[in-house]
């Protein structure tokens, strides 16, 4: 099997050289242990893995003589939270010995969002995200897309041979490794299926004492056919038949399985009316569509073409959230939507004030309306504004006007 190559992989040894621990975070089966595999393999360390009942035990009966074992090799550690009694160790090993890359972890959950492991490692770690392949990897190449829009680019010579059906291809498929080895249809779907029977019966109990784990799938099913809408708690309590106050932890869960990603509501003084609610969607986007039970041709105009627009938009964020792990800028993310002013489903502002939005749409000829939430932003926002793309599925780029361009949309990985 070839392997792909990663592209957050400098980023894990550029934190090795200063950071006592390193933790390569994401969802199960994104690729983490073979990311690691490859480091190690490089480095001359050591990998324990936890699947492996013996190395568990032993982990557990002597967790600090478990990681003192061979102090001058790096020692990594595959899902580190099915051994929670290292982590206490961690903190005692890594405090008698500060060397820098020692220890090089991974999670098949945000670690550092479970309250004792968040109070144990902070400041002594450095947490990597890995995502499922994104559209640059499977090409073979490093999209610089955010670093190239960010320096106000609007990509006005882009063109594409790409259609509509040929996104959605890409956008069914996601972007497991394993999901994507398996022929589309029937073999893909049921690695899909078992892949999230194996989240509700393993990872979730890992990280969670929640009860309704098993109503995970529920809750996702729901999200999914919500994708890219602000998240309201009430109607997703309401379509689940799980009380609101109930219903919060395990949104907050599936955040934490990297299964889902919330993007907040970007705020600003001069939008009165703008919306304080994050949108939500599914990190993978093949899961999704299987989640709502549609394929590529499903959600073709002569099908169900309601549901292109949001799957598309959940697939532009997610490969935008891949980009943000190896961009040299670093932005928040947000959206913006105010009630008369329109919206931007996309809002990058870095820490020196400046900003770039990006609208995503499901047609291929996008129209000057269609950039009316940049066109907002831009006039209020002056020179911060840098720029703004309507990302669509035709095959040529246009401008609409100073700083604002509608670009095909795998200038995300092409350029």
């Amino acid at each position: 099997m070839v392997r792909i190559a990663r592209n957050v992989k400098p980023r894990v040894l550029e934190a090795l050289t200063d950071t006592r621990i390193v933790v390569v975070q994401g969802a199960r089966q994104v690729g983490k242990t073979t990311l690691l595999q490859e480091i190690v393999e490089e480095r001359g360390g050591r990998l324990a893995s936890f699947d492996d009942p013996l190395t568990a035990r032993g982990a557990r009966e002597d967790p600090v003589g478990f990681l003192d074992a061979d102090p001058e090799r790096l020692l990594a550690i595959d899902e580190v939270q099915r051994v929670p009694e290292l982590i206490l160790a961690l903190k005692y090993v890594v405090d008698r010995d500060a060397r820098p890359g020692r220890f090089l972890l991974t999670g098949s959950a945000d670690l550092l969002r479970l309250p004792a492991i968040e109070d144990s490692l902070a400041g002594r770690t450095e947490s990597v995200e890995l995502y499922g392949f994104s559209q640059g990897e499977l090409a073979g190449r490093t999209e610089q897309f955010i670093d190239r829009l960010l320096s106000g680019e609007r990509f006005a010579a882009h063109s594409s041979d790409l259609r509509r059906h040929d996104y959605l291809d890409r956008a069914t498929a996601g972007g497991y490794p394993e999901a994507l080895a398996r022929h589309p249809g029937r073999r893909r779907d049921r690695w899909l299926d078992s892949y999230l029977d194996s989240i509700v019966r393993r990872e979730a109990h890992d990280v969670s004492n929640l009860h309704r784990v098993a109503e995970l799938p529920l809750i996702l099913r729901v999200l999914a056919a919500r994708a890219s809408s602000e998240l309201n708690v009430a109607d997703v309590a309401r379509d689940t038949g799980i009380p609101a106050r109930t219903l919060t932890p395990y949104l907050g869960l599936l955040q934490t399985l990297y299964l889902t990603h919330h993007i907040p509501a970007w705020a600003t003084s001069f939008a009165k009316r703008a919306v304080s609610r994050p949108k939500v969607s599914l990190l993978d986007t093949g899961l999704a569509a299987r989640l709502v039970n549609v394929s590529s041709r499903g959600a073709s105009p002569g099908a169900n073409p309601g549901v292109a627009g949001s799957l598309l938009e959940s697939f532009v964020s997610g490969e935008v959230k891949r980009q943000l792990s190896w961009s040299e800028e670093t932005p928040r993310l947000g959206h913006f939507r105010d009630q008369h002013a329109g919206e931007v489903d996309l809002v990058l502002e870095t820490a020196d004030g400046r900003l770039a939005g990006i609208e995503v749409k499901s047609t291929a000829l996008p129209s000057a309306r269609d950039a009316r939430g940049l066109v907002y932003l831009r006039e209020k926002l002056g020179s911060r504004f840098i720029a703004g793309l309507i990302l669509h599925t035709g095959t040529t780029a246009v401008t609409f006007g100073d700083r604002i361009a509608a670009v095909p949309m795998d200038v995300l990985w092409t350029e």
